[in-house]
Formats: structure tokens, sequence, C-alpha cells
């Protein structure tokens, strides 16, 4: 299957390519990203190098799905970050994003998450998809929880033994999928 590119009201979702590397690379560097998150790229190089890795789109082994979409503002084409999903066989997908600081509260992760939530059960069967974010990162379970997605409960222990489960210091939440 093709990843598409993906359109809401006020953003275009695009398919994650090396080029996209340029206009990335000065997003991912703003310190505020990374309060709750690992480090920026070390270089544009490393990150188009990146970017190549992933477009494939497949696990080598054929497992899982690698899908990344760049969020363009449709008004001024601005990139503004990024949502992605690995979709495994068995219906379930990991998801994330992230958004440059300056269009935090404006509603924009929100459209995007659902857009590509929305793809993932029509395009790519996906029933249960899964967020791991670091605990105290209360803006991004803010957006989970507006967006449908719920503590796993009696599903923790199943889903830590498929390999799904958060580390120390984070949480997960989950959110059942209908084509």
């Amino acid at each position: 299957m093709r990843q598409r590119r993906l359109f809401t009201p006020r953003l275009l979702l695009e398919p994650q390519l090396p080029a996209h590397a340029p206009a990335m690379f000065p997003l991912l560097c703003d310190p505020a990203l990374y309060q709750f998150e690992n480090a920026a790229p070390s270089s544009e190089a490393w990150l188009a190098q990146r970017f190549e890795r992933l477009a494939g789109r497949q696990s080598p082994d054929g497992r899982e799905h690698w899908l990344n979409w760049v969020l363009r503002r449709r008004d001024d084409a601005a990139v503004i970050g990024y949502v992605q999903a690995t979709v495994r066989a068995d219906g379930r997908a990991l998801v994330a994003y992230l958004l440059g600081s300056p269009y935090w509260g404006q509603g924009l992760a929100t459209e995007a998450v659902q857009a590509m939530l929305v793809e993932l059960a029509d395009a790519w069967q996906v029933t249960l998809a899964l967020a791991v974010f670091k605990r105290g990162n209360l803006r991004s379970r803010s957006l989970l929880l507006r967006l449908g997605f719920g503590e796993p409960g009696t599903e923790s222990a199943l889903l830590a033994d498929a390999g799904l489960g958060p580390d120390p210091g984070e949480d997960l939440l989950l959110r059942r999928l209908q084509a």
C-alpha cells in the first residue's frame, strides 16, 4: 500500500522524504521541543540520512510499515511539524507527533493527529492506536485525551508482553479505531 498525502482544513500532510530535511532541521532545533523529548538532530545531513532510511516505509523484515508525514500549513506552505505511525501487522499502531513551538495552542496538532488516525483506520486497517509520551508532558496528555485516547486498563500486561509498554517515566494511552 502507498502512503498518501492528507488534507485537513488548515494542513497538508505530506509523506516525509529526504528532501524535507532542509525545512525540518531548523524546526527540530528549537530547544522548547526537548523539554520532554530526547535531543535535536546533530545536523541537516544526519536528518536527511534518517529520512532516507525511513523512505522505504517498511521495516527490513516487512512486519511494520513506517508512515511519516511532514505537516505544512495550507495558507503559506510553512513546515510546522510531523506525525508518524509504526503500523504492525496485528492492527496496532504506535503514533507520535511533534509540532514546532510557534504553532502550539492553535489546535493544529489535534487536527493533524486526527487526520492520521482516520487514515490509519481507513487505509491501513489499524484497530488500536497507542501513544507513549513522557509522564510530565501534560500538553501531550491533554491532546491525546481530547482525541479520545484513554488508559489501557487491563490491557497493560498484554501490551507489555507485545513490547508496546512504556519505559519508566513514560505513560501510555490508547484509542480503538473503526474503519
